[in-house]
């Protein structure tokens, strides 16, 4: 890792796109004492090590006024926002608000490539991984009828059904690839006897904007899932998995 010169470290602050939260993430309370490095499963790993960052050495970083050293770095893409640093903070210090204004910061088109087409994908699509329609429903229906034949009679997947108890949003990558595991909350829907509904637009149930620190996007996606639960006349809405 190369030397960082701080000898204008006054200047570096005053600058600092931290500085607008600098009250509310109180970094100027970090002691140093590592136990946010300690905490973090990603402490260690083979993809942090080029770097040599850990969680203490980016909150000082930012508390110095290092933004492109912060901005630019790759752990702030691969932490996985667990909040574990933050629990475990003797000082209370919010440092995953910090990993987020970092990547919001970062210019839309060098943000992780997978990431940034996911958001992409799901606001002119609705959902991450570009599944049509037609071909999501057909899905559905051919899997509700494998689930009947199997354990739960009489199943049918209940699509743009108005006036469910609940609203179910589906990973969009169970869709993709592991189509079966989306049986597993069909089965509990099924032994509750729950009225229930999935929606066939706007359907994805992960909301990579948070992953991108993208707040308008997510917003959007949030705007869109509330949009479903008004049309639908739905009561409650279940975001399975890493759902925003």
């Amino acid at each position: 890792m190369e030397p960082i010169n701080c000898s204008n470290l006054a200047e570096l602050r005053k600058k600092s796109i931290f500085s607008d939260i600098l009250p509310e993430s109180h970094m100027n309370a970090c002691f140093t004492c590592g136990t946010c490095s300690g905490g973090c499963p990603l402490t260690g790993m083979e993809s942090t090590k080029d770097e040599g960052l850990d969680c203490r050495k980016v909150i000082r970083m930012a508390a110095f006024g290092l933004d492109q050293e912060v901005i630019d770095s790759r752990f702030v893409w691969i932490c996985t926002g667990c909040q574990r640093c933050e629990i475990g903070c003797p000082m209370g210090v919010k440092l995953v608000k910090v990993w987020m204004a970092a990547k919001a910061a970062r210019p839309r088109d060098k943000v992780p490539g997978v990431l940034h087409k996911g958001v992409d994908m799901v606001l002119k699509t609705g959902n991450n991984m570009g599944i049509p329609e037609d071909d999501y429903v057909t899905l559905l229906e051919e899997l509700g009828e494998e689930l009947a034949e199997e354990c739960c009679p009489g199943f049918v997947t209940p699509v743009e059904k108005v006036g469910a108890d609940y609203l179910h949003f589906q990973n969009s990558k169970e869709a993709y690839a592991e189509p079966d595991d989306m049986k597993w909350w069909w089965k509990i829907f099924y032994a509750a006897k729950a009225n229930w509904t999935t929606s066939s637009k706007n359907w994805e149930s992960v909301d990579w904007g948070i992953f991108t620190a993208n707040m308008e996007a997510s917003k959007e996606i949030a705007r869109r899932k509330v949009e479903n639960m008004k049309r639908l006349q739905a009561k409650t809405f279940i975001l399975p998995d890493c759902g925003g």
